[in-house]
């Protein structure tokens, strides 16, 4: 750990036992003026690194000599409180890489195995997102050579116990050493699943001095594929700044019921928390690592789909939705991916998930059969006769999206077949809808039911086939399983074509809110806010006033509950747009904001130190 910890001194070990490394300074780097000097000298694009850091933090991509100085500054600012250590070097950049790594287990014996490569490619702010294994990149050829370096690597140092070495690796797969984490990673459970060795146990055998066993002296093969999601509290919607408060609901993806079992696949979530628990500024906005693997990458990309619609998370902002968009992307479904990946396909930021048409009904019918179950319950004294069918529904105008103001939804009729079967009627008279893609609003409580089973997850959508113009369209739902007190509505879709993913045959539906007049849920990974509206109130809907919202134009507020480290500017004074003004540090990590405008500063609200809650005013413009 002494010899490997250090980043400037793992990457001068791995020279001297031959392996591939990247250009750079591998010295500690004395002030801002001297990083420039080597960022030229380097070669632009360069990032600047803590080195004892980790989890991307204290780390800084630049391509300009501004962006080295502040990336300098930060870098240090970040090390020193996370690491105790503000020692920051600077190395080439590489463009367009795709971040593989070998998982290692080493025993005081002498023996190294060297297990196959997990791919941590999608990332934001240098932090991991989401991993698989194997890549999709490698050949085996490839894989045989980073597995011998980073052996050699771990044995020139007589390493013992477990431990990943970190590769940057280009399109045409040359690769780099990065670095070496001498301990057991986030995503080492992707490993697991995909070899069938349990790594824990192993570092535990080796620390009693047992040596590595006979069956994976020889190499391990690989079984089937895997995925791991990150959940953090942070919000995508606000460029991924985290988010903190108490979990007022939490409930992870169960075992699969019988309508969604998938044979020879595994789902396993790894959280450190439960319902109220409080997330705070203080730590790793991490919530839970969600894994599934299956015999195919497909299958295991299909099942963490399902997984994500059946995870519950109450009370904070979180990236579900985000996770929920990265598995349906193009991109990530072929692997033709990179670092840069989330940056380059969203540019602007997440806005949100906008579902098709015939996710729109089936949400739309589901919020028409949640409705005449309320209705019905709200008709009975007691819960004597749960079991028995709500009656029909009456017509109802259904509104999808919270700035609708006109008469552009459906019409929808709720009919009951048969104990727990209905199908849903939406006159198809203007098929848009507005709104379905808008980012959520903040939402509180709404947890999991107590008492009884959650739902389970598995395989979510498909739709009746498409009707005449004119005529209405049918949404059929079977085996309904939802209560008015249920944060989940799970229902089979009989009509689902039988050639799409398992997980697209049940409508799995998070009823996150109830409003006075409808719903608000979230399917496919989108939040919508269905109303439910009697023809009435429906046609008189068009007179209500739109709500005012607040400028926030005059004043630079906090985006995230942190602690204001500096304010770079004083009352009186003129500032350009896009000039700093305050850096606010929360788990861990620094975040410059900057004017929105050009202005002139009139009151400073906060000081250096203080510890601010979201929004919380900075300061005051003119």
């Amino acid at each position: 750990m002494e010899a490997l910890g250090d980043k400037i001194h793992s990457k001068t070990l791995a020279i001297k036992a031959g392996v591939n490394t990247i250009p750079g300074h591998l010295a500690d780097i004395p002030n801002a003026e001297e990083a420039v000097r080597l960022s030229r000298e380097i070669g632009y694009p360069v990032m600047v690194k803590a080195s004892s850091g980790g989890g991307g933090k204290g780390m800084r991509m630049c391509y300009t000599d501004d962006e080295v100085r502040l990336g300098y500054r930060l870098s240090k600012e970040e090390a020193k409180s996370a690491f105790a250590s503000d020692v920051v070097f600077v190395e080439k950049y590489i463009e367009e890489p795709r971040h593989i790594e070998i998982q290692l287990i080493a025993d005081n014996h002498g023996n190294v195995v060297a297990l196959p490569e997990r791919e941590c490619t999608i990332q934001r702010r240098n932090q991991k997102v989401i991993e698989e294994s194997p890549s999709v990149l490698l050949d085996p050829k490839t894989r045989a050579a980073m597995q011998e370096q980073a052996a050699s690597l771990a044995r020139s140092v007589g390493y013992n116990s477990a431990g990943t070495v970190e590769f940057l690796c280009d399109k045409n797969r040359n690769f780099y050493f990065l670095e070496m984490n001498t301990r057991l990673q986030v995503e080492h459970p992707v490993t697991e699943a995909i070899s069938g060795v349990d790594l824990v146990e192993l570092m535990i055998r080796s620390a009693a001095g047992f040596p590595l066993p006979d069956s994976i002296l020889k190499g391990v093969p690989i079984n089937g594929h895997a995925f791991e999601a990150r959940l953090y509290a942070e919000d995508p919607y606000r460029g991924f700044l985290p988010s903190t408060g108490v979990l007022s609901g939490y409930a992870e993806p169960q075992t699969f019921a019988h309508r969604d079992a998938y044979m020879g696949t595994t789902i396993r979530s790894d959280a450190g928390v439960t319902e109220g628990s409080e997330i705070s500024m203080y730590y790793d906005p991490m919530i839970c690592k969600l894994i599934t693997h299956a015999a195919t990458r497909d299958a295991a990309l299909d099942i963490m789909r399902a997984a994500l619609d059946n995870y519950i998370v109450r009370g904070v902002g979180h990236n579900q939705s985000f996770l929920r968009d990265l598995t349906i992307h193009p991109r990530f479904k072929e692997g033709r991916i990179d670092t840069g990946f989330i940056k380059a396909e969203y540019p602007d930021g997440f806005r949100g998930i906008k579902l098709p048409a015939g996710k729109q009904q089936q949400a739309l019918a589901a919020a028409a059969v949640m409705h005449a179950i309320k209705s019905y319950a709200e008709s009975q004294v007691s819960g004597a006769s749960a079991h028995a069918p709500p009656p029909a529904a009456d017509d109802v105008y259904l509104f999808l999206g919270r700035k609708t103001s006109k008469l552009d939804a459906k019409t929808g009729k709720v009919v009951v077949t048969q104990p727990r079967a209905w199908h849903a009627e939406l006159d198809t008279e203007d098929a848009s809808v507005a709104g379905a893609h808008a980012p959520p609003p903040r939402r509180h409580g709404g947890g999991p039911r107590r008492g009884g089973t959650l739902p389970g997850g598995g395989p979510t959508a498909g739709q009746a086939p498409p009707a005449a113009a004119g005529e209405p369209t049918v949404v059929h739902l079977a085996n309904v399983d939802w209560t008015p007190d249920s944060p989940l509505l799970l229902a089979d879709l009989p009509d689902a074509p039988a050639d799409v993913d398992r997980s697209e045959r049940t409508l799995r539906l998070q009823h996150l809110e109830r409003h006075a007049e409808g719903f608000a849920l979230q399917v496919g990974g989108a939040t919508l806010d269905v109303y439910v509206r009697a023809p009435f109130a429906a046609a008189q809907h068009k007179y209500t006033p739109a709500k005012v919202m607040r400028d926030m134009g005059r004043v630079l507020a906090s985006p995230m509950p942190g602690a204001l480290i500096s304010v770079a500017v004083e009352a009186g004074e003129e500032v350009e747009e896009g000039q700093e003004c305050a850096v606010v540090e929360a788990m861990k990590m620094q975040n410059v904001l900057r004017a929105p405008r050009k202005g002139k500063v009139k009151a400073i609200k906060a000081k250096a130190g203080a510890t601010l809650k979201l929004d919380d005013i900075i300061i005051e413009f003119e």
